[in-house]
């Protein structure tokens, strides 16, 4: 069961509409690096998942970045100005958006990317594995982090930026509950008798010239130190 509360998970505002760079946010509404990927395949991973903690913890941060599509569209809309603007975007203004998709759109926030493209649910990655499905989420989030380190360099709109600062801080925060969660299932699913082969243990050198790396000696993936495992909180396991 879901429940919709009519407040923004954080207020937003803008100094000015800005229509192209509108068209740029929308990028992560209805990108692959968007809100909309990241709550849909937290989601639907969480279907599958067997550990309650972790299925918690998909479900959890699935329904913050609902609220982070939310401030997104809020933005967008702002950006963009009246609901019925008294000076509507010009060409020139729309230049290297994807004008029709806008214009189409009646300059409404969508699902869709900054060239146009429409979301598509292939953006999502669901394996049924709990680590496999956690280092995509690793992944997801260090993309998004990208995306809008990249739109706060190209806004001086302090208002703007003070959204997308927090946006990037909540990633961040997701990032780390990822982590901690895969550290906590170590021994468990696709990671059990992780490396055990000799095969693990070959480096093929195919560049030419110089060899930079040394044959690995694998172990289970770990994104803390083992000193820093030890008297954790263990906030995953139940």
């Amino acid at each position: 069961m879901f429940e919709h509360k009519k407040q923004l998970l954080r207020p937003v505002a803008v100094e000015a509409p800005n229509p192209t760079y509108a068209a740029m946010l929308q990028e992560q509404l209805g990108g692959p690096q968007g809100e909309m990927k990241a709550a849909m395949q937290y989601f639907s991973q969480s279907m599958r998942i067997a550990n309650e903690a972790i299925r918690d913890l998909f479900l959890d941060i699935a329904a913050e970045e609902l609220g982070h599509m939310e401030m997104v569209a809020e933005t967008v809309r702002l950006l963009y100005g009246d609901e019925v603007p008294t000076h509507a975007p010009t060409t020139q203004q729309l230049a290297g958006a994807a004008m029709k998709g806008h214009t189409l759109s009646g300059l409404s926030p969508m699902l869709a990317d900054a060239g146009g493209v429409p979301w598509t649910a292939s953006y999502i990655s669901q394996t049924g594995d709990a680590a496999a499905d956690l280092l995509a989420n690793i992944a997801a989030e260090q993309g998004a982090k990208v995306v809008y380190q990249h739109l706060h360099r190209q806004i001086d709109d302090r208002y703007v930026r003070e959204t997308i600062d927090f946006l990037l801080n909540r990633e961040e925060a997701h990032n780390a509950l990822f982590r901690e969660a895969l550290n906590d299932i170590a021994d468990a699913g696709s990671q059990v008798n992780f490396g055990v082969d000799e095969q693990a243990r070959l480096y093929f050198d195919l560049s030419e010239p110089g060899q930079y790396y040394e044959a690995p000696v694998p172990t289970a993936p770990r994104f803390t130190a083992p000193t820093e495992q030890s008297g954790g909180r263990g906030s995953h396991n139940k």
